[in-house]
């Protein structure tokens, strides 16, 4: 088993230490292909990406963040995350596929 932490931000990765996260790799963009059943995968991943993950045996921790909406685009530090409530939300994300679906 193998615990990634999916991150290309430099506070995320320092919180993450900070709040005693134990992982084994870290790395800034995850190949689904790699993770094997009971893996971990912590990180804000796209949810075609988290499905992949799940699907694939992995169990996925979302870092979750209620940052304001000013603060949008801005690289935020480990102090910033912990102010905005940073936490690991695990998600069990399945992917149903559909056929010519309407909207509306």
């Amino acid at each position: 088993m193998t615990t990634y932490f999916v991150s290309r931000h430099p506070g995320a990765r320092e919180w993450a230490a900070g709040e005693g996260v134990v992982v084994d790799t870290v790395i800034a963009h995850l190949d689904p292909d790699v993770i094997q059943p009971g893996d971990v995968v912590i990180g804000t991943l796209p949810v075609h990406l988290a499905a992949q993950v799940c699907q694939r045996g992995g169990r996925f921790l979302h870092l979750s963040v209620d940052a304001p909406p000013e603060w949008r685009g801005r690289e935020l530090t480990a102090a910033d995350l912990r102010q905005c409530g940073a936490r690991l939300e695990e998600y069990q994300v399945l992917q149903k596929i559909t056929q010519g679906v309407a909207l509306g």
